[in-house]
């Protein structure tokens, strides 16, 4: 397998492994992992971005997966999404999926990677950009994702949810957070996530207020750079739709992409 070859599979398997410390990261979080695959409960309830079933192993089948998915979710009373690749490896898996009646949601989304450093992106006046290390950085993280993430119609409460674990997520040693500030107050803030010599981009925001100011790219560069200073050999992400100009612009190249296909929760029965 060629290096290249080797990093998209890693980026991939960084995905998982971010997932699988996201259950660590709240404290209704719940991991389940063996037989090729990992189920990741987040610390909330919402099927996308918190609650995921992956395949960590190609030899398992798509029908075994959703089963384990299925019992696993269920006995939690939540929800769940499966991220299927595009380039090959799923079309079983998404098969699966639609076999089973797990619906699709949204468009499908780009998975990007990046070999080098990027160049430096163009200061912001009166922008303050310091690395998260306590418990109001944390704070700070949440805050300003919440009103991000706010515009695409995910509650605000799930990230609080999501990262309650302040002392786990700070101690973690793979998970690095940005944050820059404007007059005292957060505005954007970007994650990397670092596994098997790669790191994974991930909650890249700005405060709607704060919007075409250039501190998207400011924190994406400063984040992925971030992961190369640490050894990283490439940086991959997912791409909001708001945020894939911008990551194209900045030098990020398109792989392959990822459609979610979604078990939405059951209602309790009465």
């Amino acid at each position: 397998m060629s290096q290249s070859r080797r990093e998209v599979e890693l980026g991939h398997r960084n995905l998982i492994a971010f997932s699988r410390s996201i259950t660590r990261w709240g404290s209704r979080g719940v991991l389940e992992e063996g037989g090729g695959a990992v189920l990741c409960a987040g610390g909330t309830w919402i099927p996308v971005v918190a609650n995921g079933a992956f395949r960590a192993d190609d030899a398992l089948g798509g029908d075994e997966l959703i089963a384990r998915a299925d019992a696993f979710f269920g006995n939690l009373a939540r929800g769940y999404s499966v991220k299927v690749r595009d380039s090959g490896q799923d079309d079983d898996l998404r098969a699966a999926c639609e076999a089973a009646g797990l619906e699709p949601f949204g468009e499908p989304v780009p998975q990007m990677i990046r070999h080098a450093p990027l160049p430096a992106a163009v200061p912001v006046d009166g922008v303050v950009l310091r690395m998260v290390e306590n418990a109001q950085g944390v704070h700070d993280f949440i805050a300003v994702n919440a009103e991000a993430y706010g515009t695409y119609g995910m509650p605000a409460e799930v990230l609080s949810d999501l990262f309650d674990q302040t002392a786990v997520l700070l101690e973690d040693p793979a998970a690095h957070i940005v944050v820059a500030t404007r007059d005292g107050q957060p505005v954007a803030t970007a994650m990397t996530f670092e596994s098997d010599g790669v790191a994974g981009l991930q909650w890249v925001g700005t405060v709607p207020g704060a919007r075409t100011g250039g501190l998207g790219a400011l924190v994406t560069v400063a984040a992925t750079n971030l992961a190369f200073d640490h050894g990283a050999s490439s940086c991959t992400l997912q791409a909001s739709p708001m945020g894939a100009p911008l990551y194209l612009r900045l030098g990020y190249e398109t792989i392959y992409h990822y459609s979610e296909h979604v078990r939405w929760p059951r209602p309790p029965r009465s």
